[in-house]
């Protein structure tokens, strides 16, 4: 065991240290006496080091920095280091400014800057959404004027246009929450197609039933798809045959019994399609709630088509009025006229076609009411047809079909009554 070390190998404060030196380490300097108080010392403060180089303060040697158990106290000068470069915290606000940018600091993300005067207002992806701070869209907004600077204003989104919907938002609840109507009428274009269709039915049930079948199954196929495609379901081949299929079915039903039995073998096949429908549904490994949608939609299409026989069921000259109704109504509500009058014109003009039509027919001044109801019955299919932001497939499905199919059963009922 080496001899305990004389104190003449140890400066008058060593001895009161906690730790001893070995023998032979180099003697350690003597640590001012205001390293270990609260105040600091009296003597004017010495320049800031930097000891990450490992420089040498005044009073404070080399050595001790390395030796010492507690860290040196870097006195009140300020440090070399920037603020914002400190670990974990980001630079105090209303701080003096640090040689690097604000949004270098971790953890937290840059505080966004406010517009510059004269920029041009940013566009969001869907390129008609002006951008505004807090992410809002706005319904009318206009940008404040400075140095005399006109100010721009940017005006509300428009109503529902006439002329047909040409782009459909991807998602119905974004365009919600940019202030988009989900009514969207679908135009002249498919309102052409439908009285072109409606013309057709018109002339073909004059001819005979064999006659009626070809605008009929047009009718029909177009009715199935739309109906599926309005829903947000596409495709869906398998639906869409089967929904068609029944409807090919009543035809042949109505074809086959006397047209006074018309309506029940259109009933009849409805709740067999029906059934049909759900037993298919039931074997579906789909989720519970795909099921459920994909029941509704497939009895709610094959319904509409198979509807659709009762230009089969009901009497040729009836057919013939409500069809050119159906067509002139339609037509009407197409025409470049505000909403109110528009929808008060649409069937006015309808019981007209049918009082001109119902007098060249059978049916006679009776052809007023089955005109005025058609052509009603054509608004709510169109109504139906706009709802919840259509494509253009949709208005040249559904909104070519939907006005005749919800005539059908007005076309066989009025007509039974008038006729």
């Amino acid at each position: 065991m080496p001899p305990y070390p004389g104190p003449e190998q140890f400066q008058a404060p060593a001895e009161q240290s906690a730790y001893l030196p070995y023998p032979g380490q180099a003697q350690q300097p003597v640590a001012p006496e205001g390293w270990f108080r609260d105040e600091v010392p009296a003597q004017a403060p010495a320049p800031a080091q930097d000891w990450s180089q490992g420089g040498q303060g005044a009073g404070m040697p080399a050595s001790a920095a390395e030796t010492a158990y507690l860290p040196p106290y870097p006195g009140p000068a300020e440090q070399s280091a920037p603020v914002d470069e400190t670990a974990y915290l980001p630079p105090v606000p209303g701080a003096a400014p640090s040689s690097a940018p604000a949004d270098e600091t971790a953890y937290l993300p840059p505080v966004p800057a406010p517009a510059q005067d004269g920029a041009a207002a940013e566009q969001t992806a869907w390129g008609h959404l002006p951008a505004v701070a807090g992410g809002l869209p706005p319904q009318a907004a206009a940008a404040p004027a400075e140095d005399g600077a006109e100010a721009v204003e940017v005006t509300a989104w428009s109503p529902p246009t006439l002329a047909g919907n040409t782009v459909r938002a991807v998602d119905p609840a974004q365009a919600r929450a940019e202030g988009r109507s989900p009514i969207i009428d679908p135009g002249p274009q498919s309102a052409i197609l439908t009285a072109a269709l409606g013309l057709l039915l018109a002339v073909a049930a004059a001819l005979g039933q064999y006659a009626l079948l070809v605008p009929l199954i047009a009718l029909q196929g177009l009715t199935a798809a739309g109906w599926f495609r309005l829903n947000g379901m596409w495709p869906a081949r398998q639906g869409i045959a089967l929904a068609f299929a029944g409807a090919l079915v009543a035809d042949v039903a109505v074809l086959a019994v006397d047209r006074t039995y018309g309506p029940g073998a259109i009933v009849g096949t409805l709740g067999a399609w029906v059934l049909i429908t759900l037993f298919l549904q039931l074997r579906s490994r789909a989720e519970p709630d795909e099921r459920m949608y994909g029941l509704m939609a497939s009895v709610a299409s094959a319904a509409l088509a198979i509807v659709c026989a009762g230009y089969l069921a009901a009497g040729s000259a009836a057919v013939t009025v409500g069809a050119a109704a159906v067509a002139v109504a339609v037509f009407a509500r197409a025409l470049p006229l505000p909403t109110a009058p528009s929808v008060g014109v649409s069937p006015a003009a309808a019981a007209g076609a049918g009082i001109a039509v119902g007098g060249m027919t059978s049916v006679g001044v009776g052809g007023a009411l089955l005109g005025l109801v058609c052509g009603v019955c054509a608004l709510i299919g169109l109504r139906v047809a706009a709802y919840d932001y259509p494509s253009k497939f949709v208005h040249m499905t559904a909104g070519v079909a939907m006005p005749l199919a919800a005539a059908a059963p007005a076309v066989y009922l009025i007509g039974r009554v008038v006729g």
